[in-house]
């Protein structure tokens, strides 16, 4: 049993089948780092008052969402308990010149009376989110409304629809302009893209999933702890244990098609070899997920009739200050004219800050999403430019800074799509003997990104425990809509189907 890629996807894949005896081997193409996004990076090292101070690194901070449920219901199983610390509120901070406007959005949409959909009017309810508007995003607001019930009238993930091809710019076309930025820096902290570069599908299937449909999906926890401590060593710990094989440094250059299976070729240090032939998994990252399947002559020519997603690369941003800001909520999102796409309070809720914060000094973390033509700056430009941003949103902060910096991530960050499984890999793939998981893999689940990887991880090993004759793995559906929701969803999903028929 072989495992390509050492992903969250795959690690759960291999997890699954170590359990059952199967003793997976899993191939890792770097050789420093397992987890994918998930994983850790080299620790911040720097001296200040005396000390010498030394942080964790991270692909990014990660929201662990309320409709993950197969991902902690697999921490729950491997004994991983109390790494997750709830948000108690997120803002919404808009710049525009010299002004900067800010408002607490994230309880009013979780937390009030107003059952799903119209769970944002609580919105309205808000005196600094009504002092954010204009009267032109006003008037556009039925308009808009109007938009997010066309969007439950199509499940793109359910129905494979593609919407034809169109964007989130396309989609929002015709909105005012402050509230196209709130839903552009949405897309762009939720999918990892700007508008014109994500799928109105994928969008669409992202609100459906993360906040549509229930008032509750918006409650979301952050590690305590980095990804890679928290769940990616659980889950190699697990595999190891049960007597999976975990082989880094080793790139694959080739699948060979034997009679009674598929022989792997790979790249391990100076030397070239073989595994197999067994069953094959394949996790590999964006944006170059169809090799070696274009590479192998038994797989090519269906390989390049596939349609691939493209891969995302990212700027995070870390300034450590030497005070405290005013309080407020300790995450959120940036729309307007800032650079930064959204922001994390570190040491309010990872542990390893604390002893920074005990100093009175506090941690902020940033991410740049793009445009291309941004993360082509040198790093020292992008790196002004937050801190400007940062100074902005928070002036009390100002001549405060001890620390920064800014690390590059490569193009692995999935801008998810939507379409139909004879143009999107499967977790059946075309190919016997071949599957294929990860959060770019099309499958019935809403569930997106972390959640996804590892539904579709478990799927996977679903399919090869069938094959062997044992028990599936059980995989939990997301809670469904809310009452009021699915009947508007329902009787919008009637009306579609009449006006096409027509």
């Amino acid at each position: 049993m072989v495992i390509i890629g050492g992903g969250v996807a795959g690690l759960t894949a291999a997890v699954h089948l170590a359990e059952r005896g199967l003793r997976p081997v899993l191939l890792e193409a770097t050789p420093t780092y397992l987890g994918g996004r998930l994983c850790d990076t080299p620790a911040v090292r720097f001296a200040h008052g005396g000390q010498e101070w030394h942080f964790p690194g991270e692909h990014g901070g990660h929201g662990i969402w309320a409709p993950y449920v197969n991902l902690r219901a697999l921490l729950d199983r491997l004994g991983v308990h109390g790494i997750f610390r709830c948000s108690e509120e997120e803002a919404w901070i808009a710049g525009d010149g010299t002004r900067m406007r800010r408002a607490a959005i994230g309880s009013a949409i979780r937390g009030g009376v107003l059952p799903a959909p119209f769970h944002y009017l609580q919105l309205f309810a808000r005196p600094r989110f009504l002092a954010m508007l204009t009267l032109r995003d006003l008037l556009a607001l039925p308009r808009i409304f109007g938009a997010l019930l066309a969007a439950m009238a199509v499940d793109p993930i359910a129905e494979q629809h593609p919407l034809k091809d169109t964007t989130l710019a396309d989609f929002t076309t015709g909105w005012s302009p402050q509230l196209q930025r709130f839903f552009a820096s949405l897309a762009r902290s939720g999918l990892g893209a700007h508008p014109e570069q994500v799928p109105a599908a994928g969008f669409i299937a992202f609100l459906r999933f993360y906040t549509l449909l229930r008032r509750d999906a918006w409650a979301f926890s952050y590690l305590k702890t980095t990804g890679g401590t928290g769940i990616v060593t659980p889950l190699v710990a697990a595999i190891t244990a049960h007597g999976g094989t975990i082989r880094q440094d080793a790139r694959v250059i080739q699948l060979e098609q034997l009679p009674n299976g598929w022989q792997i070729h790979y790249q391990h240090g100076d030397s070239v070899q073989t595994c197999g032939p067994r069953y094959l998994g394949r996790r590999p990252d964006a944006p170059a997920p169809d090799q070696p399947l274009c590479g192998t002559p038994a797989t090519a020519a269906a390989a390049r009739a596939l349609r691939f997603p493209a891969g995302v690369p990212t700027a995070i941003i870390r300034i450590w200050f030497a005070t405290q800001p005013q309080r407020g909520p300790s995450s959120g999102i940036f729309s307007g004219d800032l650079l930064v796409d959204n922001f994390f309070w570190l040491d309010r809720l990872q542990d390893a800050y604390a002893a920074w914060r005990t100093t009175g000094g506090s941690a902020l973390e940033m991410h740049i999403y793009g445009p291309a033509e941004v993360l082509d700056r040198p790093d020292a430009v992008l790196l002004a430019q937050a801190r400007v941003d940062a100074r902005r949103a928070f002036p009390e902060l100002a001549g405060h800074v001890v620390h920064t910096i800014l690390q590059r991530n490569p193009a692995t960050h999935t801008r998810f799509a939507v379409g139909a499984t004879t143009e999107h890999l499967a977790v059946a793939t075309p190919w016997p003997g071949i599957l294929a998981c990860g959060d770019w893999v099309a499958h019935p689940t809403p569930s997106l990104y972390l959640e996804r990887a590892v539904t579709t991880g478990m799927a996977a090993a679903n399919a090869v425990l069938v094959a062997t004759g044992q028990p599936q793995v059980v995989i939990e559906d997301p809670p469904g809509p809310e009452p009021l929701a699915a009947m508007i969803a329902a009787g919008m999903q009637r009306l579609r189907r009449r006006i096409r028929a027509r």
